[in-house]
């Protein structure tokens, strides 16, 4: 289960700004795992729930965004939606394709606080 480790990346990122810009709790969290990054969303939520408690991120509302996967298919000279990297190009049944949407796993925003409430 490498969302755990994910979490804990996204926890100490978080914490790390924290520290830096000076806020003290976050009380949204916005993500975007792209269909092809690779992370179970599920799985990535509930890491994220099970260690934030006494960080500050405790008690923040997580939202992930889940962008559909993009590739280019050099074969149609098109850009098409794909669900897995192991898809064929829904025209042409090629599988020469090039990834080229859908692929991050990253920090969108946060609704941060400078006082405890």
């Amino acid at each position: 289960m490498h969302e755990l480790s994910l979490a804990g990346g996204i926890v100490k990122v978080i914490e790390d700004a924290a520290a830096r810009e000076g806020f003290r709790r976050v009380s949204q969290l916005r993500l975007e795992a792209g269909a092809l990054a690779g992370v179970e969303v599920r799985a990535l939520r509930f890491a994220l729930e099970a260690i934030t408690p006494g960080t500050c991120l405790e008690g923040a509302a997580i939202e992930i965004d889940e962008p559909p996967g993009t590739a280019w298919c050099p074969r149609c000279s098109c850009s098409v939606e794909i669900t897995s990297r192991a898809d064929p190009c829904p025209l042409c049944s090629g599988f020469q394709l090039q990834a080229t949407g859908g692929t991050e796993l990253r920090v969108l925003d946060l609704l941060v606080h400078d006082e405890e409430t």
